[in-house]
């Protein structure tokens, strides 16, 4: 059985999840068709073993020197779309380059051959203006002599440029090329919204305060978060009102369960990991936000909003108010640039006097 299986990038964050994971061992797709649903889902996953799923993705140029990845033509977005997979399924990519630099698509946590790695140390790249194909595989973990099991391949992964601007792709990771890929075990909870945040050097998603993502969902409903290191700098991601347990899901698994529950985690260059909580709950709805909690960070422009409305859609009361008062806050980096204004007025004006 072969289908397309992608779902939103950040530019539908706010709307129902958008998955097709738990109808691929029920529908009959055409190969290269795009199928998207509509209605949210909260029910156990479902799929069938061995699918391969077949999926196009452009590698383009944006404005301000950005570089994404998207799922159509003039579809790229920073970061690029959410792939997903269930454990035992093959994702055969289609990596089209539409610029006129060296790039590739490299993933974390999945298995594939060195002409899939999507390095230059295995020749594994698009030239400009090429198209090539990378094939990743999944397992199930396994039982094995001596050990309870292998691990399998479930998890929240990632995916990144491993060839723009040198051999390790720094420069695709700097401008824009990476995004979230989730290998899903049968029987795990899907949610109803999806959010993927970047901590990228001193930026998410490649935005700095009050540009940066706000993220919508209504009371009561299951939220996923993939968060994402890049760059050079220590991160750690902090969630206001809103906690998890510290597992590959978020949930708790049992009354005995002994992850620790937590609301902040290490954030660091090449680490992912994922979560589910329920919007607002034992809080209730309102806009909280999320941010690195290395201070200096924070203040540097490393926050957003997780706007949490009513149940019916409602705007909660305070809400509004707390918004506008994020975004016309001048976090430090603003207050520097307007700072370093200042003072070359003065320079220039020859000083003030005394």
């Amino acid at each position: 059985m072969t289908d397309d299986n992608v779902v939103n990038g950040e530019r539908q964050a706010h709307l129902p999840r958008r998955n097709l994971l738990a109808a691929a061992g029920v529908l009959g797709l055409t190969a290269g068709a795009v199928t998207v649903a509509t209605t949210t889902r909260s029910e156990p996953a479902r799929a069938a073993a061995g699918v391969t799923k077949k999926i196009t993705i452009y590698a383009e140029a944006l404005p301000n020197n950005q570089v994404g990845y998207g799922l159509t033509p003039g579809g790229a977005t920073v970061p690029g779309p959410v792939l997903e997979m269930y454990e035992g399924d093959t994702l055969e990519i289609t990596l089209v380059n539409t610029t006129n630099q060296r790039l590739s698509i490299h993933p974390h946590g999945v298995d594939y051959s060195t002409d899939s790695d999507g390095a230059p140390f295995n020749g594994s790249f698009n030239n400009p203006g090429e198209t090539r194909k990378y094939i990743w595989r999944s397992h199930e973990m396994t039982a094995t002599t001596g050990r309870r099991f292998t691990p399998g391949s479930a998890g929240y992964w990632h995916y990144h440029d491993h060839a723009l601007g040198g051999d390790h792709g720094t420069g695709g990771l700097i401008r824009g090329l990476y995004g979230a890929l989730i290998v899903r075990r049968r029987g795990d909870i899907l949610p109803d919204k999806q959010f993927t945040v970047v901590f990228n050097d001193m930026t998410i998603n490649n935005k700095v305060a009050p540009n940066t993502p706000m993220f919508e969902a209504n009371l009561g409903e299951k939220v996923e978060w993939i968060a994402i290191g890049h760059g050079n700098f220590f991160h750690t991601f902090h969630l206001h009102a809103h906690r998890w347990a510290d597992n590959r899901t978020g949930y708790l698994e049992s009354l005995t369960d002994p992850s620790q529950v937590i609301d902040n985690k290490d954030l660091n260059p090449g680490n992912a990991f994922g979560f589910q909580v329920i919007a607002g709950e034992a809080v209730g709805p309102g806009a909280w936000m999320y941010h690195c909690h290395v201070q200096g960070h924070s203040d540097g422009g490393m926050a957003g909003v997780f706007l949490v409305r009513n149940a019916d859609g409602t705007m909660p009361p305070g809400a509004q108010e707390a918004i506008d008062r994020f975004q016309g806050h001048q976090h430090a980096a603003a207050q520097k640039a307007a700072q370093n204004a200042q003072n070359a007025e003065t320079h220039a004006h020859g000083g003030t006097g005394s």
